[in-house]
């Protein structure tokens, strides 16, 4: 193998590598927004109000793509709307909040999933810290605008499987079975012989003393 070739098979490995690197860095961003938006659901069933995505700027957003923001009436209603998600997540995905704040007083509960965290304020704390203001380049998405581009990204994503699929060369189709091989002409054996007859029946009559002399 010379230089060049080597070098080839180098290069297509390394971008098959960073290919598959791409997707898998894709699907794990889909399956956040999945759980974010399931999280808004459990805002709006336990009516939260003004509830907002904020999609955060890579250069500035740390560990997290996403801040979901919703506001409660009372602190018993922003542990209710703390509990929905929890428990939504947990029983439709297996996902846990890496960690949890502000339950015990209820004006700021902070769900920590890694990949998002959920901010539930008493409207009056909501309006004090301002995070929509201080994220001042995170796009503020309302549930359904989110829901409306997470829609639109899995139909693109099962458009693209449908036409790669599509694109394979299709297989050959199966040889009929070769050609039928002459059958081998099988050899009839020889019917046995009849058993030997008494030797006294089948012996000729014994001759008769040698002849006269």
């Amino acid at each position: 193998m010379n230089q060049s070739t080597k070098t080839h098979q180098q290069a297509t490995k390394t971008h098959q590598q960073s290919t598959k690197t791409q997707q898998q860095a894709t699907k794990a961003q889909q399956q956040t927004r999945i759980l974010v938006q399931a999280a808004a659901a459990a805002c709006e069933d336990k009516k939260g109000l003004d509830t907002r995505i904020l999609e955060l700027d890579p250069i500035d957003s740390g560990l997290s793509d996403f801040f979901l923001v919703t506001s409660a009436s009372n602190d018993r209603q922003a542990v209710a709307i703390a509990d929905e998600i929890e428990i939504r997540l947990k029983r439709e995905f297996g996902a846990y909040a890496n960690s949890v704040e502000g339950r015990r007083k209820g004006d700021w509960i902070l769900l920590d999933y890694v990949d998002f965290v959920v901010h539930v304020f008493l409207a009056e704390r909501r309006a004090f810290y301002d995070i929509e203001r201080l994220r001042k380049s995170a796009r503020p998405l309302s549930p359904a605008e989110f829901d409306a581009e997470l829609k639109a990204a899995l139909a693109e994503k099962t458009r693209a499987v449908r036409k790669k699929a599509s694109d394979k060369p299709k297989a050959a189709p199966a040889k009929v079975a070769a050609a039928v091989k002459p059958k081998k002409a099988v050899k009839k054996a020889a019917p046995k012989k009849s058993a030997a007859k008494k030797s006294t029946a089948n012996k000729a009559p014994a001759k008769r003393g040698s002849a006269k002399k």
